[in-house]
Protein backbone atom coordinates (compact mmCIF):
# COMPACT_ATOMS: atom_id res chain seq x y z
CA UNK A 1 0.00 0.00 0.00
CA UNK A 2 2.81 2.43 0.83
CA UNK A 3 4.45 1.71 -2.53
CA UNK A 4 1.15 2.19 -4.36
CA UNK A 5 0.50 5.50 -2.63
CA UNK A 6 3.96 6.85 -3.37
CA UNK A 7 4.09 5.76 -7.00
CA UNK A 8 0.50 6.20 -8.13
CA UNK A 9 -1.02 8.84 -5.86
CA UNK A 10 1.24 11.16 -3.90
CA UNK A 11 3.58 12.16 -6.72
CA UNK A 12 0.64 13.51 -8.75
CA UNK A 13 -1.02 15.58 -5.99
CA UNK A 14 0.05 18.91 -4.58
CA UNK A 15 -0.93 19.17 -0.92
CA UNK A 16 -0.55 22.95 -0.67
CA UNK A 17 -0.03 24.52 2.72
CA UNK A 18 -1.05 22.98 6.00
CA UNK A 19 0.24 22.08 9.43
CA UNK A 20 -0.16 18.37 8.62
CA UNK A 21 -0.50 17.57 4.92
CA UNK A 22 -1.10 14.53 2.74
CA UNK A 23 2.59 13.73 2.47
CA UNK A 24 2.69 13.04 6.25
CA UNK A 25 0.33 10.07 5.74
CA UNK A 26 -1.05 10.70 9.21
CA UNK A 27 -4.53 9.85 10.47
CA UNK A 28 -5.90 13.25 9.39
CA UNK A 29 -4.81 16.50 7.78
CA UNK A 30 -4.64 19.87 9.53
CA UNK A 31 -5.02 23.27 7.87
CA UNK A 32 -5.79 26.58 9.61
CA UNK A 33 -6.36 24.67 12.86
CA UNK A 34 -9.10 22.56 11.25
CA UNK A 35 -8.61 18.78 11.22
CA UNK A 36 -10.27 16.77 8.49
CA UNK A 37 -10.17 13.26 7.09
CA UNK A 38 -11.99 10.89 4.74
CA UNK A 39 -12.18 7.10 4.57
CA UNK A 40 -13.84 4.55 2.29
CA UNK A 41 -15.26 1.32 3.74
CA UNK A 42 -15.72 -1.93 1.80
CA UNK A 43 -16.09 -4.52 4.56
CA UNK A 44 -17.53 -7.93 3.69
CA UNK A 45 -19.94 -9.11 4.93
CA UNK A 46 -21.85 -5.88 5.49
CA UNK A 47 -23.08 -7.13 8.87
CA UNK A 48 -20.93 -9.10 11.29
CA UNK A 49 -20.81 -9.91 15.02
CA UNK A 50 -20.67 -6.64 16.94
CA UNK A 51 -21.28 -4.26 14.08
CA UNK A 52 -21.79 -3.49 10.41
CA UNK A 53 -20.46 -1.24 7.68
CA UNK A 54 -22.40 1.73 9.05
CA UNK A 55 -20.99 1.58 12.58
CA UNK A 56 -17.55 0.89 11.12
CA UNK A 57 -17.66 3.97 8.86
CA UNK A 58 -18.75 6.38 11.58
CA UNK A 59 -16.31 4.99 14.17
CA UNK A 60 -13.34 4.90 11.81
CA UNK A 61 -13.65 8.54 10.76
CA UNK A 62 -14.22 9.80 14.30
CA UNK A 63 -11.20 7.83 15.49
CA UNK A 64 -8.95 9.24 12.76
CA UNK A 65 -9.79 12.78 13.89
CA UNK A 66 -9.46 11.86 17.57
CA UNK A 67 -6.04 10.30 16.95
CA UNK A 68 -4.75 13.78 16.08
CA UNK A 69 -5.99 15.03 19.45
CA UNK A 70 -8.82 17.01 17.84
CA UNK A 71 -12.46 17.11 18.90
CA UNK A 72 -14.69 15.88 16.03
CA UNK A 73 -17.55 18.26 15.25
CA UNK A 74 -19.33 16.88 12.15
CA UNK A 75 -19.42 14.04 9.63
CA UNK A 76 -20.43 13.62 5.99
CA UNK A 77 -21.39 10.32 4.40
CA UNK A 78 -21.52 8.96 0.84
CA UNK A 79 -23.32 5.70 0.04
CA UNK A 80 -22.75 3.67 -3.13
CA UNK A 81 -25.51 1.03 -3.23
CA UNK A 82 -25.77 -1.96 -5.53
CA UNK A 83 -29.03 -2.32 -7.42
CA UNK A 84 -31.17 -4.93 -5.67
CA UNK A 85 -29.74 -4.49 -2.17
CA UNK A 86 -32.26 -5.62 0.43
CA UNK A 87 -33.96 -2.50 1.83
CA UNK A 88 -34.22 -4.02 5.31
CA UNK A 89 -30.43 -4.43 5.33
CA UNK A 90 -29.97 -0.83 4.19
CA UNK A 91 -32.33 0.31 6.94
CA UNK A 92 -30.36 -1.60 9.60
CA UNK A 93 -27.09 -0.07 8.40
CA UNK A 94 -28.53 3.45 8.53
CA UNK A 95 -29.95 2.87 12.01
CA UNK A 96 -26.50 1.66 13.08
CA UNK A 97 -24.80 4.75 11.63
CA UNK A 98 -27.21 6.98 13.53
CA UNK A 99 -26.65 5.13 16.80
CA UNK A 100 -22.85 5.29 16.46
CA UNK A 101 -23.00 9.02 15.70
CA UNK A 102 -25.27 9.60 18.71
CA UNK A 103 -22.95 7.52 20.91
CA UNK A 104 -20.07 9.78 19.92
CA UNK A 105 -22.18 12.95 20.09
CA UNK A 106 -21.17 13.87 16.52
CA UNK A 107 -23.86 14.69 13.90
CA UNK A 108 -23.88 13.48 10.31
CA UNK A 109 -24.51 16.82 8.62
CA UNK A 110 -24.51 16.06 4.89
CA UNK A 111 -24.14 13.23 2.42
CA UNK A 112 -24.71 11.72 -1.00
CA UNK A 113 -26.37 8.50 -2.17
CA UNK A 114 -26.01 6.72 -5.49
CA UNK A 115 -27.31 3.40 -6.82
CA UNK A 116 -25.14 1.55 -9.36
CA UNK A 117 -25.93 -1.40 -11.60
CA UNK A 118 -25.90 -4.91 -10.19
CA UNK A 119 -22.27 -5.99 -9.82
CA UNK A 120 -21.01 -2.40 -9.75
CA UNK A 121 -20.21 -2.82 -6.05
CA UNK A 122 -20.70 -5.74 -3.71
CA UNK A 123 -23.79 -4.74 -1.73
CA UNK A 124 -22.73 -1.24 -0.74
CA UNK A 125 -19.77 0.90 0.18
CA UNK A 126 -19.76 3.77 2.66
CA UNK A 127 -17.37 6.71 2.54
CA UNK A 128 -17.30 9.06 5.50
CA UNK A 129 -15.53 12.37 5.95
CA UNK A 130 -15.18 14.34 9.15
CA UNK A 131 -13.91 17.62 10.51
CA UNK A 132 -12.66 18.55 13.95
CA UNK A 133 -10.78 21.26 15.82
CA UNK A 134 -8.62 21.74 18.89
CA UNK A 135 -10.83 21.43 21.95
CA UNK A 136 -10.20 22.13 25.62
CA UNK A 137 -8.79 18.64 26.19
CA UNK A 138 -6.09 19.11 23.54
CA UNK A 139 -5.24 22.60 24.80
CA UNK A 140 -4.81 21.21 28.32
CA UNK A 141 -2.73 18.33 26.97
CA UNK A 142 -0.41 20.78 25.18
CA UNK A 143 0.16 22.65 28.44
CA UNK A 144 0.95 19.48 30.39
CA UNK A 145 3.36 18.33 27.69
CA UNK A 146 5.07 21.72 27.84
CA UNK A 147 5.46 21.35 31.61
CA UNK A 148 7.44 18.19 30.86
CA UNK A 149 9.65 19.84 28.26
CA UNK A 150 7.70 18.77 25.18
CA UNK A 151 6.23 20.98 22.48
CA UNK A 152 3.27 18.95 21.20
CA UNK A 153 0.74 20.72 18.99
CA UNK A 154 -1.08 17.79 17.35
CA UNK A 155 -0.68 14.09 18.22
CA UNK A 156 1.18 13.20 15.02
CA UNK A 157 3.26 10.12 14.25
CA UNK A 158 6.52 12.11 14.48
CA UNK A 159 6.34 13.05 18.17
CA UNK A 160 7.91 10.06 19.93
CA UNK A 161 11.03 10.62 22.07
CA UNK A 162 13.27 8.16 23.86
CA UNK A 163 11.48 6.82 26.94
CA UNK A 164 7.90 7.65 25.95
CA UNK A 165 5.53 4.95 27.21
CA UNK A 166 3.24 3.15 24.77
CA UNK A 167 -0.29 2.22 25.83
CA UNK A 168 -3.04 0.38 23.99
CA UNK A 169 -6.68 0.90 24.90
CA UNK A 170 -7.74 -2.76 24.80
CA UNK A 171 -7.42 -6.26 23.39
CA UNK A 172 -5.79 -6.77 20.00
CA UNK A 173 -7.20 -8.33 16.84
CA UNK A 174 -10.88 -8.64 17.85
CA UNK A 175 -12.28 -6.97 14.72
CA UNK A 176 -10.35 -8.93 12.11
CA UNK A 177 -10.74 -12.34 13.75
CA UNK A 178 -14.46 -11.82 14.44
CA UNK A 179 -15.09 -11.03 10.78
CA UNK A 180 -12.87 -13.85 9.54
CA UNK A 181 -14.60 -16.39 11.77
CA UNK A 182 -18.08 -15.21 10.78
CA UNK A 183 -17.30 -14.84 7.07
CA UNK A 184 -15.55 -18.17 6.60
CA UNK A 185 -17.71 -20.09 9.06
CA UNK A 186 -14.81 -21.21 11.26
CA UNK A 187 -16.77 -20.55 14.47
CA UNK A 188 -13.68 -20.17 16.68
CA UNK A 189 -15.67 -18.43 19.38
CA UNK A 190 -19.36 -17.74 19.17
CA UNK A 191 -19.25 -14.63 21.38
CA UNK A 192 -16.22 -12.97 19.77
CA UNK A 193 -17.32 -9.59 18.40
CA UNK A 194 -15.78 -6.71 16.53
CA UNK A 195 -14.41 -3.87 18.62
CA UNK A 196 -15.65 -1.14 16.25
CA UNK A 197 -16.48 1.91 18.36
CA UNK A 198 -15.98 5.69 18.37
CA UNK A 199 -13.16 6.65 20.74
CA UNK A 200 -13.43 10.43 20.90
CA UNK A 201 -14.59 10.46 24.52
CA UNK A 202 -11.89 7.97 25.54
CA UNK A 203 -9.29 10.25 23.94
CA UNK A 204 -10.70 13.29 25.70
CA UNK A 205 -10.33 11.50 29.02
CA UNK A 206 -6.69 10.70 28.29
CA UNK A 207 -5.90 14.28 27.27
CA UNK A 208 -7.70 15.67 30.30
CA UNK A 209 -4.88 14.04 32.28
CA UNK A 210 -2.30 15.34 29.79
CA UNK A 211 1.10 14.22 28.62
CA UNK A 212 -0.11 12.38 25.49
CA UNK A 213 2.37 13.07 22.69
CA UNK A 214 1.06 10.82 19.92
CA UNK A 215 -1.93 8.60 19.15
CA UNK A 216 -2.79 6.21 16.35
CA UNK A 217 -5.56 3.69 15.71
CA UNK A 218 -4.13 0.31 14.61
CA UNK A 219 -6.54 -0.44 11.76
CA UNK A 220 -5.28 -1.95 8.50
CA UNK A 221 -2.04 -3.82 9.19
CA UNK A 222 -2.80 -3.98 12.91
CA UNK A 223 -0.53 -3.13 15.82
CA UNK A 224 2.59 -4.24 13.92
CA UNK A 225 2.04 -1.75 11.11
CA UNK A 226 1.02 1.01 13.51
CA UNK A 227 4.13 0.69 15.68
CA UNK A 228 6.43 0.50 12.67
CA UNK A 229 4.94 3.69 11.25
CA UNK A 230 5.46 5.47 14.57
CA UNK A 231 9.06 4.25 14.78
CA UNK A 232 9.88 5.18 11.18
CA UNK A 233 8.33 8.65 11.28
CA UNK A 234 9.73 9.53 14.72
CA UNK A 235 13.19 8.10 13.91
CA UNK A 236 13.21 6.14 17.16
CA UNK A 237 13.06 2.46 18.00
CA UNK A 238 10.21 0.83 19.91
CA UNK A 239 10.49 -1.99 22.45
CA UNK A 240 7.38 -3.95 23.40
CA UNK A 241 6.82 -6.78 25.89
CA UNK A 242 4.85 -9.82 24.70
CA UNK A 243 3.74 -10.60 28.25
CA UNK A 244 1.85 -7.29 28.51
CA UNK A 245 0.05 -7.44 25.13
CA UNK A 246 -3.69 -7.91 25.77
CA UNK A 247 -5.35 -10.64 23.69
CA UNK A 248 -8.57 -12.60 24.03
CA UNK A 249 -8.05 -16.36 24.08
CA UNK A 250 -10.25 -16.75 20.98
CA UNK A 251 -8.02 -14.39 18.99
CA UNK A 252 -4.85 -16.22 20.01
CA UNK A 253 -6.37 -19.61 19.26
CA UNK A 254 -7.68 -18.61 15.84
CA UNK A 255 -4.43 -16.89 14.91
CA UNK A 256 -2.37 -19.92 15.88
CA UNK A 257 -4.66 -22.28 13.96
CA UNK A 258 -4.52 -20.17 10.80
CA UNK A 259 -0.85 -19.21 11.02
CA UNK A 260 -1.68 -15.49 11.36
CA UNK A 261 0.27 -13.10 13.58
CA UNK A 262 -2.46 -11.34 15.62
CA UNK A 263 -0.28 -8.22 15.68
CA UNK A 264 -0.98 -7.92 11.93
CA UNK A 265 -4.76 -8.13 12.31
CA UNK A 266 -6.82 -4.95 12.02
CA UNK A 267 -8.66 -3.29 14.90
CA UNK A 268 -11.47 -0.74 14.64
CA UNK A 269 -12.02 0.32 18.24
CA UNK A 270 -8.55 0.57 19.73
CA UNK A 271 -6.05 3.39 20.14
CA UNK A 272 -2.30 3.31 20.72
CA UNK A 273 -1.06 6.27 22.74
CA UNK A 274 2.46 7.49 23.44
CA UNK A 275 2.75 9.32 26.76
CA UNK A 276 5.53 11.08 28.61
CA UNK A 277 6.79 8.68 31.33
CA UNK A 278 5.72 10.92 34.21
CA UNK A 279 2.04 10.80 33.18
CA UNK A 280 1.76 7.28 31.75
CA UNK A 281 0.22 5.69 34.84
CA UNK A 282 -2.43 8.38 35.22
CA UNK A 283 -3.32 8.28 31.53
CA UNK A 284 -3.62 4.48 31.64
CA UNK A 285 -6.04 4.70 34.56
CA UNK A 286 -8.09 7.38 32.76
CA UNK A 287 -8.36 5.17 29.67
CA UNK A 288 -9.41 2.18 31.80
CA UNK A 289 -12.26 4.21 33.28
CA UNK A 290 -13.90 4.40 29.85
CA UNK A 291 -16.01 1.35 28.88
CA UNK A 292 -14.00 0.88 25.68
CA UNK A 293 -10.72 1.07 27.60
CA UNK A 294 -11.29 -1.40 30.44
CA UNK A 295 -8.64 -3.79 29.04
CA UNK A 296 -6.05 -1.08 28.38
CA UNK A 297 -2.42 -1.96 29.00
CA UNK A 298 1.07 -0.52 28.93
CA UNK A 299 2.89 -2.46 26.20
CA UNK A 300 6.32 -0.88 25.76
CA UNK A 301 8.30 2.27 25.18
CA UNK A 302 10.20 4.27 22.60
CA UNK A 303 13.89 3.44 22.80
CA UNK A 304 17.05 4.67 21.13
CA UNK A 305 18.68 1.30 21.96
CA UNK A 306 16.89 -0.49 19.11
CA UNK A 307 15.98 0.07 15.48
CA UNK A 308 12.47 -0.55 14.25
CA UNK A 309 10.16 -2.50 16.55
CA UNK A 310 11.57 -5.23 18.81
CA UNK A 311 9.51 -7.50 21.05
CA UNK A 312 10.73 -9.24 24.19
CA UNK A 313 9.09 -12.66 23.96
CA UNK A 314 7.51 -14.75 26.70
CA UNK A 315 10.34 -17.29 26.51
CA UNK A 316 13.02 -14.68 27.11
CA UNK A 317 14.09 -14.02 23.53
CA UNK A 318 13.72 -11.01 21.29
CA UNK A 319 12.24 -10.78 17.81
CA UNK A 320 11.83 -8.05 15.26
CA UNK A 321 8.23 -7.09 14.57
CA UNK A 322 8.11 -6.36 10.85
CA UNK A 323 5.35 -4.38 9.15
CA UNK A 324 3.04 -6.80 7.30
CA UNK A 325 3.67 -7.14 3.57
CA UNK A 326 0.01 -7.88 2.86
CA UNK A 327 -3.29 -7.95 4.71
CA UNK A 328 -3.81 -11.37 6.32
CA UNK A 329 -7.57 -10.74 6.57
CA UNK A 330 -8.76 -8.73 3.53
CA UNK A 331 -11.95 -6.67 3.25
CA UNK A 332 -12.44 -6.05 6.98
CA UNK A 333 -12.66 -2.26 6.82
Amino acid sequence: MHTLLKKAVLRHISTGKGEVGLEALDDSAVIDDIVFTIDGHTVQPLEYPGGDIGRLAVSGTINDISAMGASPIALASSLIIEEGLDLDLLDRVMVSMGKAANEAGIPIMTGDTKVVERGGVKGMTVTTAGIGRAGNALLHNRNVCKEHGREVHWLTDTNLHDGDILLISGTIGDHGIAILSFREGYGFETDLESDNAPLNKLMEGAMDVGGVVSAKDPTRGGVANCLNELAEKSHIGIEIDETTLPFKDAVLGASELLGIDPLNVGNEGKMILAVVPQKAGEVLEAVRRHPNGKDAASIGKASSRVKGVVMATKVGGRRIVEPPIGDPVPRIC
